[in-house]
């Protein structure tokens, strides 16, 4: 991309968040720096990462000028639909196609202390429990951490990344008890259409099928999982 593809970008992104707001939106999250399928190829994985961006012009190299292009699109959807309407995701130890940095910690330091000033909305962080196509646990030392207490409750903090309900509930009430953080759900809302009643009631997850996330037009493993059976009802 040249300077001028990026300067581009950085509007469309500003008039996409006005389209959002304008159809009905409360807000936007822009993803910054993703995991797994939805962040291949996308070009605000490769601005940021070492691993990746080779540029020698103003949007790459030191940490400032490969975070720039986050800040820039940040401030013009701030710009566009106010910063209480914007947030930022990102997965700072995605290792995705080899995308991981030898050491992330200073570029994402960076990026969220300057993202801090911005107010956002809320900051949105997923935790590395992806590998391709597959779960496993956060590896020791890399988990969200030290970005939930450099954020120091500015606004809320979002966390994702394959979390069961005790999981969840310790993270919120024990390992992040001083800061406003929440837990965010994807997957397991595909295998348990009573997600919600199984944190409540302390039920435990009904395992999704991977395989057939990306099926279209077949009812298996979208509308076929069953409630709890401590609920009494059949899927339809």
């Amino acid at each position: 991309m040249t300077e001028a593809d990026i300067s581009a970008t950085v509007e469309d992104y500003a008039n996409a968040a006005s389209n959002a707001i304008e159809a009905g939106f409360d807000g936007v999250e822009i993803h910054g720096y993703r995991s797994g399928r939805d962040g291949s190829g996308d070009f605000s994985n490769d601005v940021v990462a070492t691993t990746c961006n080779q540029r020698t012009d103003g949007w790459g190299g030191d940490v400032e000028r490969r975070c720039r292009f986050h800040l820039e699109v940040t401030r013009a959807v701030i710009s566009a639909v106010g910063s209480h309407r914007t947030a930022m995701r990102l997965s700072p130890w995605s290792d995705y196609l080899d995308m991981l940095m030898d050491d992330p910690i200073p570029t994402f330091t960076h990026l969220v202390a300057e993202l801090k000033k911005l107010k956002l909305g809320y900051l949105s962080l997923i935790e590395a429990r992806i590998r391709g196509n597959d779960d496993s646990d956060v590896a020791a030392g890399q988990d969200v951490g030290f970005l939930v207490k450099l954020w120091n409750n500015t606004s809320p903090v979002f966390i994702a990344g394959g979390f069961t309900p005790e999981r969840a509930r310790e993270t919120v009430d024990e390992t992040y008890r001083e800061y406003d953080v929440g837990i965010m759900f994807g997957r397991h809302f595909v295998s348990n259409p009573d997600l919600v009643d199984r944190v409540k009631k302390h039920i435990e997850f009904a395992d999704y099928d991977r395989s057939v996330f990306y099926t279209p037009k077949l009812a298996k493993g979208y509308i076929d999982y069953a409630y709890a059976p401590e609920h009494g009802i059949q899927a339809s």
